[in-house]
C-alpha cells in the first residue's frame, strides 16, 4: 500500500537535508511548502501591522515559515528505513524544535512514477 510522509519542521536547511536523504532512499518526488503554524498565525493575528484582511503572504512576510515537506511513496520504499534515515538526519524528532514526521496509508493514488535516472 502506498504511504504519504509528512514533515514539518521550523528549519528550511533541515528540510533540503530530509529532501536529499528521501531521494537517495528512491523517494521519486517530494514536495517541499512554506507554512506557518497555529502559534504563529495567533501571534500575528495580534498585530496592529497587518492589512485588515490579511493573506497567507502578508502572514508569511517578514519571517522565515515553517517548512511542510511531503512525500507520496510506493511499495519499493521501505517506510521505516525512511523513517528511521529521517530520524537520523534531523537528530531524533523526540528532540526540542526537530519538527514531526508522520506516516498516513493512502487508498488511492494515480501518477506515482518510480525513479528513473
Amino acid at each position: 500500500m502506498p504511504h504519504a510522509v509528512f514533515v514539518v519542521t521550523a528549519n528550511l536547511h533541515m528540510a533540503h537535508k530530509l529532501l536529499n536523504a528521501w531521494q537517495t532512499l528512491g523517494v521519486p518526488s517530494a514536495t517541499l511548502l512554506d507554512s506557518i503554524g497555529l502559534y504563529e498565525t495567533r501571534q500575528k493575528m495580534g498585530r496592529d501591522d497587518l492589512p485588515l484582511f490579511p493573506s497567507l503572504r502578508n502572514l508569511l512576510a517578514q519571517e522565515s515559515p515553517q517548512s511542510t515537506l511531503f512525500a507520496v511513496i510506493g511499495d519499493e520504499i521501505d517506510v521505516e528505513h525512511l523513517i528511521e534515515v529521517s530520524e537520523q538526519v534531523v537528530g531524533g524528532f523526540d528532540t526540542p524544535n526537530s519538527g514531526i514526521l508522520f506516516v498516513m496509508p493512502v487508498t488511492h493514488v494515480r501518477g506515482l512514477r518510480r525513479w528513473q535516472e
